[in-house]
């Protein structure tokens, strides 16, 4: 892993575009995630948020693609740990609204997901090919300057919320199950469930992406 912990460096003012884009991205990614709750139309935001922003930021919008981006070596601790904070403040601050323009009065029901098992398989898979997927189209030397990397990484998403979505919810986003959690619609005891996928996925798709592009360091 290359880089130092930099954290007070990378809140330089010239780099807050990179911090605001990554909150605006997650914003509407949950925002979406919220208010629809349609796998297609999850896919179809993440992809468009992914081709406006990576010139700015990476395009990460998940805490997990952070971590993977962070061990594959093409970003700094003290970034990663930025990124992952105001990633973390994006979801929030679309709960923040989901809850007071949309829901009113009214409380979602709590989405509970029995096997343990299944919820957590489901998000390790789910945020393993989904990192992986990110870390090859967005940050590879073989697919450089690529025109089809929002198209890959919204369709991976779509792919994993109708296939996993019924065992886990679908996070496969650590600030989407924060963001989720503190809506109600995801239980506060299954978040350690969510965190542990997540968060593995993520290290695990960085380890195979090392292994699997040794030359691309």
């Amino acid at each position: 892993m290359r880089g130092s912990f930099t954290f007070r460096r990378s809140f330089k003012p010239r780099d807050m575009r990179k911090y605001i884009t990554e909150f605006l991205g997650t914003f509407f990614l949950m925002l979406i995630i919220f208010t629809a709750g349609d796998p297609l139309a999850i896919g179809a935001i993440l992809m468009a948020v992914v081709f406006a922003g990576a010139h700015i930021s990476g395009a990460h919008y998940n805490p997990a693609v952070t971590l993977a981006i962070w061990i594959r070596g093409r970003i700094d601790a003290g970034e990663a740990i930025g990124y992952m904070m105001v990633q973390i403040a994006g979801a929030l601050a679309a709960m923040l609204v989901y809850k007071l323009a949309f829901l009113g009065d009214s409380t979602p029901a709590a989405v509970t997901f029995p096997n343990t098992t299944a919820l957590i398989v489901a998000e390790i898979l789910g945020t393993t090919v989904l990192a992986y997927v990110v870390l090859n189209v967005a940050t590879a030397k073989g697919t450089a300057a690529n025109g089809f990397y929002g198209l890959a990484i919204g369709f991976t998403v779509l792919a994993c919320a109708v296939a996993f979505g019924k065992y886990s919810g679908g996070a496969f986003n650590p600030a989407v199950a924060i963001g989720a959690a503190t809506a109600g619609i995801f239980e506060w005891s299954d978040i350690w469930m969510y965190m542990l996928g997540c968060f593995g996925g993520g290290a695990l798709a960085a380890a195979i992406f090392r292994i699997s592009n040794p030359e691309d360091r």
